[in-house]
């Protein structure tokens, strides 16, 4: 029964939490891609595929701690340090992906879309209007500055659908860097949660301290 339990326990982290890793790994290029060409559906499905792998899998993921656990019991290392540790540590990469990677990936997937909706109807209204008339300055009327766009911190969505689309089609967004801050403050996150269970691995084959000999 021990055998059968880390083995479940085994695959089950190899195919819930590895898919999730490199998802999420993945995810902030894909993001900056779509945004950078709203209305690309290519771009914008990449991204929302890893979306989704990080969400489905990570609700797989529990079946990591289910059999974590049954085998830690079948073992008996439940009070052992190493093995605390590491379920610590699973619980503070469990709380970084709910509550800091999947939250943010939804709002980018939000700002995709909301993107890609504005260049439609920016297209629609550009043929019915004809060119955009000049203002005195000679910019285009409504042009966006990177004056005009929300800091890193603050969502796309707090502007007009169409303000984010102008600002990305202009280049505004990449000089003002909210959306590549966003996206690189992301990676980062990323690259913590996957610290995180490549230290809980380790101390799953070291097993510092263990008196079990297994």
């Amino acid at each position: 029964m021990t055998k059968f339990l880390l083995s479940v326990h085994v695959l089950a982290a190899i195919v819930a939490i590895g898919p999730v890793t490199v998802a999420a790994s993945m995810f902030p290029s894909a993001a900056r891609a779509a945004l950078a060409r709203p209305g690309d559906e290519h771009s914008a499905g990449i991204a929302r595929v890893l979306y989704r792998i990080c969400g489905i899998y990570s609700a797989l993921g529990l079946l990591v701690v289910v059999f974590g656990f049954f085998t830690a019991q079948s073992l008996d290392v439940l009070g052992q340090t190493w093995l605390m540790v590491a379920i610590a540590l699973t619980g503070l990469a469990a709380l970084v992906l709910a509550f800091a990677i999947l939250p943010a990936q939804r709002n980018l997937i939000d700002e995709i879309t909301a993107a890609a909706a504005a260049r439609v109807a920016g297209a629609g209204a550009g043929t019915g209007a004809g060119k955009a008339e000049a203002s005195p300055g000679g910019a285009p009327a409504g042009a966006v500055s990177a004056m005009d766009l929300p800091t890193a911190d603050q969502p796309t969505t707090s502007l007009p659908a169409s303000r984010v689309a102008a600002a990305l089609d202009s280049g505004a967004a990449t000089g003002n860097g909210f959306a590549l801050a966003r996206t690189k403050r992301l990676a980062m996150t990323a690259g913590i949660f996957n610290l995180l269970w490549a230290t809980v691995t380790v101390l799953m084959i070291i097993r510092p301290g263990s008196t079990t000999g297994v």
